[in-house]
């Protein structure tokens, strides 16, 4: 069902507002770029520090904008099982295709506490749930052995998105699951290796700067064309790295922001990209053949 590439929304601001003009531009330029779906009000998308009621109007305005042109998974996840409940429940009723539910943060809950968090969530909506495995930014892993426990108590989570970095248990969970759960990587630098493991695509980062030549990597790659593929991601690859030269959106707001697509503004606790890396980023865009 979630197949290809998904591009990872930014959230534009302008002056401590979202700015709804931009992001118009934003979603024309991802359809135009022939990705397969959006996703909004994710980790990208600076999710932590927008209000409900902004988190829920920016996931209407996106399925609005998008107009069933391509799919719309909306991140709906929170620490608080009661918040994600509410999310998902709002993002059903906007129109969304599927939530995204990243691990519950903080609190730290052992894998039967997270079989019981997903499920609750699933079991409250009727649209498809993609899992989303961070243990960098949750401090907790969500194993194979659970996703697939979780798999038989709620059949509408159909995929993960898997952002471990961990090729080993990718595989694990493959292995376990098999076509019962589509895995993307949650990772530029990471998408050929996960392609060549039997993953689906990717949810990106950097397809809100380059939409069409990510989609051509995994095109290829499906095409079985695959030296093609290889060689244009080892050409993106120093562009991956450089989308993480400070925490995720700094770097990919600062490419925005250069590219003319939206403002560099982020909201506290993140703060604009340095003076310096902003050298090197604009140097990694400029190599790469991106127009500045």
């Amino acid at each position: 069902m979630f197949e290809g590439v998904y591009t990872a929304l930014v959230t534009p601001f302008k002056n401590d507002r979202i700015d709804y003009t931009a992001l118009e531009g934003i979603i024309e330029a991802q359809v135009e770029g022939g990705v397969d779906g959006v996703v909004p009000v994710g980790t990208t998308g600076e999710s932590p520090t927008l209000s409900f009621e902004e988190h829920k109007e920016y996931i209407q305005r996106v399925v609005a904008l998008v107009n069933k042109r391509v799919k719309v998974i909306a991140g709906t996840g929170s620490n608080s099982t009661r918040e994600a409940v509410h999310l998902s429940s709002a993002a059903q009723e906007y129109g969304v295709d599927g939530v995204l539910l990243v691990n519950p943060y903080y609190n730290k809950p052992p894998q039967r506490g997270l079989i019981a968090h997903f499920e609750t969530i699933a079991k409250s909506i009727t649209v498809p749930a993609i899992l989303y495995n961070i243990p960098g930014r949750t401090g907790i892993n969500f194993m194979p052995d659970s996703i697939l426990e979780l798999l038989g108590r709620a059949p509408n989570i159909v995929a993960i998105k898997e952002a471990t970095g961990d090729i080993g248990q990718m595989m694990r969970t493959i292995e376990l699951c098999g076509d019962r759960l589509t895995l993307l990587s949650g990772d530029d630098n990471l998408l050929l290796p996960v392609l060549a493991i039997g993953g689906k695509g990717v949810i990106s980062v950097l397809s809100n700067v380059l939409p069409s030549d990510i989609k051509r990597i995994v095109t290829l790659f499906n095409e079985g064309k695959i030296g093609e593929s290889r060689a244009l991601f080892y050409k993106i690859l120093p562009l991956c790295r450089a989308m993480f030269i400070e925490t995720n959106p700094i770097p990919v707001k600062a490419a925005m922001e250069m590219m003319g697509r939206c403002g560099g503004d982020l909201r506290l606790p993140l703060v604009r990209l340095s003076e310096d890396k902003r050298a090197i980023l604009r140097q990694a865009l400029l190599g790469y053949g991106v127009r500045l």
